[in-house]
């Protein structure tokens, strides 16, 4: 087991009605004037907004709103943000949402706390990030595990680019996380999360040279109960007891829980996020259509971890060791296709699509060429461009 320190410092207030104790924990956490970061209405009609809004008001706690976040979280969107925070005096960043909505809340912090500073130096580490200002949220959607999380992602539309920044200054104080605030989502937005919490941790557990058993254990705990309740809770998001195992799972899924000792491989994520770039798809959508093409690209490299993956997590015992590998991946393929996740590009709604239009996807997982992907088998930007075409069908 390699080296690694432990640290996920975020308290997490679960369960019915906690919604009503956020003045309290953003008092607690040293906050006096929040701004509110949201999304679309739907926190104004499920008066969630107001729920919040009625808990700030009762510690005296002055707030401001800052809503119209969009999947796929913008840079230029979270820029006014951070004018807003500056104009208003913000002290404290609250989030309301899922993780676009906190993804936000996270860049409005960093920049809010570094006007001196252009955000995208910041996320782009052009210039160190030595401060921030305090984020706490209340989750609507267990998916991005961004609540416990030190990653935020946005997207520069500006030149096309989607990318992330791990800091620990991305740590919530907080995370509000009533299970009950997920009962009206649609499917595919359930889905999406399902398959994003899975992603998680299937690009934390994918290392060569396993020697993890604790490590595993919780990794492949957490995927056989995000699969199991998964179906569950599609098929009937008002079942609390499944959604609050997928939301708890997601949180557990992110936090870095599922990579102590080994460290992790976020390939899929970058293939995800080129996707994602070009052409504004959901996020947890662009990993189902591209995982399997890279499983079945990568598999014989490590054979014997993705029969182990088959046997503790799907139950899967065939004849070979490969047998049971490429049953694994077939079998996580379909599950995706329970949920009416897309598999490929065509399903994700993606075509068609020219050979330079992959290589351009290929170039900007890899970042122009200059980087290598994944850890059971070296991936350059060729091998890239043949993970893409074999998503594509070509």
């Amino acid at each position: 087991m390699q080296n690694f320190t432990q640290f996920a410092p975020t308290e997490i207030v679960f369960g019915k009605g906690v919604q009503s104790q956020t003045g309290k924990e953003v008092k607690r956490w040293g906050g006096s004037r929040a701004l509110l970061v949201y999304g679309g209405g739907s926190v104004v009609r499920s008066g969630l907004l107001r729920e919040v809004e009625e808990s700030l008001a009762a510690e005296q706690i002055v707030y401001e709103e800052f809503g119209g976040v969009k999947p796929n979280p913008r840079l230029a969107h979270t820029e006014e943000g951070v004018k807003k925070a500056l104009d208003f005096g913000a002290d404290f960043i609250l989030a309301i949402g899922g993780g676009s909505a906190i993804d936000t809340a996270k860049g409005i912090a960093h920049g809010a706390a570094n006007p001196e500073n252009a955000l995208w130096d910041i996320w782009t580490k052009k210039v160190p990030l030595t401060k921030s200002l305090p984020v706490g949220c209340v989750l609507t959607i267990a998916a991005a595990g961004s609540e416990t999380s030190d990653s935020a992602v946005l997207t520069n539309e500006a030149i096309g680019k989607k990318a992330g920044i791990n800091t620990d200054f991305n740590r919530p104080k907080f995370a509000i996380m009533n299970p009950e605030l997920t009962h009206t989502l649609p499917k595919y937005q359930i889905a999406c999360g399902i398959t994003d919490i899975m992603m998680h941790t299937l690009e934390r557990y994918f290392i060569p040279n396993q020697k993890n058993q604790m490590t595993d254990e919780i990794a492949e705990g957490i995927l056989r109960t995000v699969i199991e309740n998964g179906r569950k809770g599609y098929e009937n998001p008002q079942d609390y007891d499944a959604m609050s195992e997928i939301m708890w799972c997601g949180s557990l899924s992110h936090n870095n829980l599922t990579e102590l000792g080994r460290g992790k491989d976020f390939c899929v994520h970058k293939f995800g996020h080129a996707l994602s770039a070009k052409y504004d798809k959901a996020h947890g959508a662009t990993l189902s259509a591209m995982w399997g093409s890279w499983a079945k690209y990568v598999y014989q490299n490590d054979i014997p971890r993705f029969a182990h993956y088959g046997e503790k997590v799907w139950g899967i015992k065939a004849e070979t060791v490969e047998d049971t590998a490429k049953a694994a991946i077939d079998r996580t393929v379909a599950y995706f296709r329970e949920l009416d996740m897309p598999v490929n590009l065509k399903e994700l709604g993606v075509g068609p699509v020219t050979d330079e239009d992959l290589m351009e996807l290929a170039r900007d997982a890899t970042m122009g060429g200059t980087v290598r992907l994944s850890k059971i088998k070296e991936l350059d930007v060729n091998d890239v461009y043949e993970i893409f075409q074999k998503a594509s069908g070509k």
